[in-house]
């Protein structure tokens, strides 16, 4: 058994050419790449998608040592966008048309043992292919290229083909394996190792499944991913008394884990889980698909670590395996779903897209993250004899898990498990879903919002302050109902990151701006809502994130707008200056209170300021505070009860309306007044944890900030995410600043995109790629009117086999 990693070497042509069958070509142009790579890199926004819409071409020149003579080798792509034909020195090979799943060629035949051999692939990423997604439009771009890693496995003439162990909470599992060539004979032994190095032993046989019970197993859970490695490998007996001889053995990661959908929610190991979380594109500025495992790795980080999430759900398509690999390891549960967006198409459009809800769960099941196989084409018509078909195939290839099928309409033919449902419903006032009663056609049945917010009321990072608290304060309104609502599983925001996407779609420069990020995962202020639900464990777990700058001037009229504080704090104590306002406590009774952490809307800015200040009685102080306080809500225009109200206080301390309006200038504030300093403290078990000030900028900082500062370049290329942030004294995001950033780089990597980035909303970002040598290598940036920041990242070497 021997494997190699195929991703350098390879060399690119956007035209395909039938020379490159040939084994030399010297008359074409050919451009050196390594894998994961993209046939056309895109501007940020204002892409044309036509331009990676072509017929393109990969070769890769090998030598084939005699010592394979009588063996099989097998050519492994994760991924080629979107419909792909192999040759291996002239003959075809293999043919493959799903842009998001796994093929193998088998290229043992068409070798020439001890000579040069070439692979060529034939790459159309063209649009419109009658293969999913296409046929209709979508609202997403679909890139192009071999963007998942490619490998070469050389095996004994039997091999282990699939592996699949089904396990359970209780330590019981029955493993399920498949296997090719002659394998007459042969058997099979099963090892399962445990996070700890334990070891134990079955054996087997090839026609039937190995059953057994692990004693002691830890249940994999998101608060627990225990995760063990199966080791099956493919035996056969020798004769006269000589040891057995391995012919292949195949690992895999699992995790013992029982779930179950039903009308009251979602059950894993016995205990309901209500799942909170967000749907994720695989793509990336620039280069669309095709970006490196460290990368993939990263958003899963975000997703549970950053936002707090426990779930989330790969639209439109499958995604990385090592993005699930992640999920695996962190604990955050993922519904999958075979590639479509609304468009059905023909019978031969139809029976590739079964082929695809094959492979998925083929190469997905052992995934203890995936808890749905998503079996429909999103918010696509019903279609009796297709749907039976596919969830069929999803039951007979995984029977452990259940199945589902994202929609847009109420009460679609349900043959799924669970009825999942885009729930747009919500117009910023209201019920923030509809009742599950008026959705689904089987309330028996299992239940989740797989869509909410996005295209309703998308937020830039560069839109007002007003508008992006309403965008936060519309997903943490969904995520209230959702939990309220009996019979709910469990709500998939709309979505993790901005997107590019399509003309029809996005904000015309070919951006989505749907995502609580920005596309290089930069938070917006509704990140924070999703944040703010994480149960803090130490002090660096607590959030604290303010909606308002507290400048007048960033609202109409230039009254001081609404403030709210996102926060997982017991508390959130208000200091004007050096003097404490209040403290402030969630609600449980109020508009969030279905949240774990309800966010804190700031409504008293006045305290006992003015018993300290003005030398009024406790009880005048508190009356008076409260209508200062009122009139900022009203902006200064009262309902003629509070006026009366309020001139009758004023009669009784002999005071008028100037007076009245003296104290609002002074302790509220409004355009063209002294502005205060304020202070927010996030108190946490007794202990301020967390804090933030707002006062006006004194000073403009670019904060560089580089995510995985240790790169391994092998077996392929790796890239560091870098973000970039225009911040103030104090640290706060000024998002109206759009200054351009120059970069330059020192040592052993390089730019992806643009070395000028503009900030957008006060954010950007840039990757740096690995080349192949290892060293330090520095970013310097630069921003008209601030010091140069740097980051530094230190690339490693792994060899290539």
């Amino acid at each position: 058994m021997e494997h190699y990693n195929w991703n350098n070497g390879w060399q690119f042509t956007p035209v395909f050419d039938p020379a490159l069958l040939r084994p030399s070509c010297p008359e074409l142009e050919l451009t050196p790449v390594r894998i994961p790579h993209t046939v056309k890199t895109l501007p940020f926004n204002y892409c044309n998608e036509n331009d990676y819409q072509m017929v393109s071409g990969y070769r890769r020149e090998f030598f084939a040592p005699r010592e394979w003579e009588g063996r099989t080798v097998l050519l492994t792509f994760g991924a080629v966008a979107h419909d792909a034909t192999v040759f291996c020195n002239g003959l075809r090979v293999a043919h493959h048309s799903c842009g998001y799943t796994a093929f193998t060629a088998n290229l043992t035949n068409a070798l020439r043992l001890g000579e040069q051999n070439v692979v060529t692939v034939r790459c159309d990423s063209r649009e419109n292919l009658n293969i999913p997604p296409f046929g209709g439009q979508i609202d997403y771009l679909t890139y192009g290229g071999i963007y998942r890693s490619v490998w070469l496995d050389v095996k004994e003439n039997a091999y282990l083909r699939d592996v699949f162990i089904q396990a359970e909470a209780d330590g019981s599992f029955r493993i399920y394996s498949a296997a090719e060539g002659e394998t007459v004979g042969c058997t099979l032994q099963a090892e399962i190792t445990s996070p700890a190095g334990r070891r134990a032993v079955w054996p087997g046989e090839l026609a039937l499944p190995i059953t057994g019970t692990l004693n002691e197993a830890h249940p994999w859970s998101p608060d627990h991913p225990t995760l063990y490695t199966l080791t099956l490998r493919l035996i056969r007996p020798a004769a006269s008394g000589l040891p057995d001889r391995v012919l292949d053995e195949k690992s895999v990661r699992f995790g013992f884990r029982s779930l179950q959908f039903v009308a009251g929610g979602f059950y894993l190991n016995g205990e309901r889980i209500a799942l909170r979380g967000l749907n994720r594109h695989q793509s990336y500025p620039y280069q669309g698909y095709a970006m490196p495992d460290s990368i993939q790795r990263l958003d899963a980080l975000h997703l549970k670590k950053e936002l707090g999430c426990n779930a989330v759900r790969t639209s439109h398509y499958p995604q990385s395996p090592a993005f699930l690999d992640a999920c695996d390891e962190l604990g955050l549960l993922v519904f999958t779903e075979i590639p479509g967006w609304q468009h059905i198409g023909d019978a031969t459009w139809k029976a590739q897209a079964l082929q695809n809800c094959r492979e998925m769960v083929r190469q997905y099941r052992n995934h203890p993250s995936i808890f749905l196989w998503g079996v429909r084409i999103n918010e696509s018509r019903d279609d009796e004899a297709f749907y039976k078909k596919t969830n069929e195939a999803a039951h007979r290839l995984d029977p452990t898990r259940p199945t589902s099928g994202v929609r847009c309409s109420k009460k679609s033919q349900l043959l799924e498990d669970v009825y999942a449902f885009n729930d747009f419903s919500y117009a910023g006032h209201g019920a923030a879903c509809l009742p599950r009663s008026a959705v689904t056609p089987d309330i028996r049945k299992g239940y989740l919002i797989s869509e909410y917010g996005g295209h309703m009321f998308p937020a830039k990072p560069f839109d007002d302050e007003p508008h992006r608290l309403a965008h936060a304060l519309r997903y943490a309104a969904v995520l209230n109902d959702a939990a309220a609502q009996p019979g709910v599983a469990g709500s998939f925001g709309w979505c993790m990151a901005d997107y590019n996407t399509h003309q029809e779609f996005g904000s015309g420069d070919r951006v989505c701006y749907h995502g609580v990020m920005d596309m290089f995962r930069n938070q917006k202020l509704t990140a924070a809502v999703f944040a703010s639900q994480k149960t803090p464990r130490v002090p660096s777990d607590v959030v604290l994130v303010v909606s308002s700058t507290m400048s007048p001037g960033d609202h109409p009229a230039g009254f001081p707008g609404a403030c709210w504080v996102f926060t997982n704090a017991d508390s959130v104590r208000l200091y004007r200056g050096d003097d404490l306002v209040s403290e402030f406590f969630p609600e449980r009774r109020g508009r969030f209170a279905a949240l774990a952490h309800p966010p804190i809307e700031i409504q008293d800015f006045v305290g006992a300021l003015l018993e300290k200040y003005e030398g009024l009685s406790h009880a005048d102080a508190v009356q008076l505070g409260g209508f200062l306080n009122q009139l900022r809500r009203d902006q200064m225009e009262p309902s003629a009860l509070v006026r009366a109200r309020i001139t009758q206080l004023l009669f009784t301390l002999k005071m008028n309306w100037d007076d009245l309006i003296r104290l609002y200038y002074k302790y509220i504030g409004v355009l063209g007044s002294p502005a205060a300093t304020y202070r927010f403290e996030a108190v946490w078990r007794g202990r301020v944890a967390r804090y933030v000030i707002r006062e006006p900028v004194q000073r403009v900082r670019l904060e560089c900030t580089v995510l995985n500062p240790i790169l391994t370049d092998g077996p392929t290329w790796d890239c560091a995410a870098v973000s970039l942030r225009a911040i103030d004294q104090n640290g706060n995001l000024l998002p109206y600043c759009g200054e351009a950033v120059r970069l330059r780089v020192e040592g052993p990597v390089q730019i992806l995109g643009p070395e000028v980035v503009p900030l957008r909303g006060g954010m950007a970002g840039t990757y740096l790629a690995t080349t192949g040598r290892p060293g330090r290598a520095t970013l310097y940036c630069q921003m008209e009117g601030a010091l140069e920041a740097q980051v530094s990242v230190t690339v490693r070497l792994r060899s290539d086999d």
